[in-house]
């Protein structure tokens, strides 16, 4: 629209769009708004827009994803749940142990983390496994624990969900819906996450090329939810002396193309606390919108990952750490 358009001019342009059988979405940014018609280019009067009042061109979008792409909305998003600011010159911080498992043990991370500058807490209550054998979370009575860690420490709650099913449950106890890499295209998740009051963290699948991932993306968007978040957890290569491959080149390659802020995982990426430090850091120097890393009290005795959890001490360092960088880069890093 142009920067003259009035609300009648916008409103009108809207009914026009959904009389052509495409649906508008509306973006509204800082110097115009533009009105996504998505559906069928193939629609016969498409061109017809261009004569509505306040409407200065029409023009397509190239990218397969259409919600996603940055030809849409050149402005990076900047997406925020409680005490979780993604974006926008910030880098949110997501902290906390792979599975909730006592309500010690996840009141007690939440203090620390919060302490070392984390913004947001995250635990996972319902736990997809490869083994069937291997401990699956506490599910509701995991999320009122995250609950309650959220009530003593004000921070933000990201965690899992992994059916259709569950995402009602899920947004009662939640701030961020976590889709786990293993459920990047199932596609019916994510549409209800799209119809989710919560804001959505989406990790890449260890196979998925950018283009699947963010296609997976663009059915939150086109469910409903504009609050959806990237998250790189590594790829699967023929590379062994990682559990994954954490390719930091996602992080300027996927800003180039969306909107969506983008949250590296060095915990997932690595599979080693001994790197995550060094691959925090890393992240941040290449563009990174976020982190989410996994700490425990005594990852020794985690019920799931722990070789990969930072204790509170060394979290404390890589924040700090990480600070560094974040300055150097002149950004913000963790709690506001």
């Amino acid at each position: 629209m142009k920067h003259t358009a009035t609300k009648e001019n916008i409103d009108d342009a809207i009914a026009r769009v959904e009389s052509l059988g495409l649906k508008p979405n509306v973006i509204e940014g800082s110097e115009r708004t533009v009105i996504a018609a998505v559906g069928d280019e193939r629609i016969a009067g498409i061109e017809s827009l261009e004569s509505c009042p306040g409407v200065d061109e029409v023009m397509p979008i190239v990218a397969p994803y259409k919600l996603a792409s940055s030809e849409l909305k050149p402005e990076p998003s900047v997406i925020t749940a409680g005490s979780l600011t993604v974006g926008g010159g910030h880098v949110g911080v997501i902290a906390g142990p792979c599975s909730v498992e006592s309500e010690d043990q996840i009141v007690a991370t939440a203090f620390a983390v919060k302490k070392s500058g984390a913004s947001a807490l995250r635990g996972g209550a319902f736990k997809p496994r490869t083994s069937p054998y291997s401990f699956q979370g506490m599910k509701e009575e995991g999320l009122k624990l995250l609950a309650t860690a959220r009530d003593q420490t004000d921070l933000a709650v990201v965690t899992e969900v992994v059916s259709p099913d569950d995402v009602e449950l899920v947004s009662k106890y939640a701030d961020v819906l976590q889709i786990g890499a293993r459920n990047m295209q199932n596609y019916r998740l994510l549409e209800a996450a799209g119809k989710s009051p919560c804001a959505v963290l989406l990790k890449r699948g260890p196979s998925a090329t950018i283009d699947e991932w963010l296609l997976a993306a663009e059915y939150i968007l086109d469910a409903g939810n504009p609050n959806v978040m990237l998250c790189e957890r590594g790829i699967r290569t023929f590379e062994s002396h990682t559990r994954f491959t954490l390719p930091l080149a996602s992080a300027p390659y996927v800003q180039e193309r969306t909107h969506l802020p983008i949250v590296m995982d060095p915990s997932h990426g690595t599979g080693h606390a001994s790197l995550v430090p060094a691959m925090s850091r890393a992240s941040i120097a290449a563009g990174a919108d976020g982190l989410i890393i996994e700490v425990h009290p005594n990852p020794d005795k985690a019920l799931s990952d722990g070789y990969q959890s930072l204790n509170f001490d060394q979290f404390a360092e890589t924040m700090a750490g990480c600070q560094k960088i974040a300055a150097a880069m002149d950004r913000t890093l963790g709690a506001l």
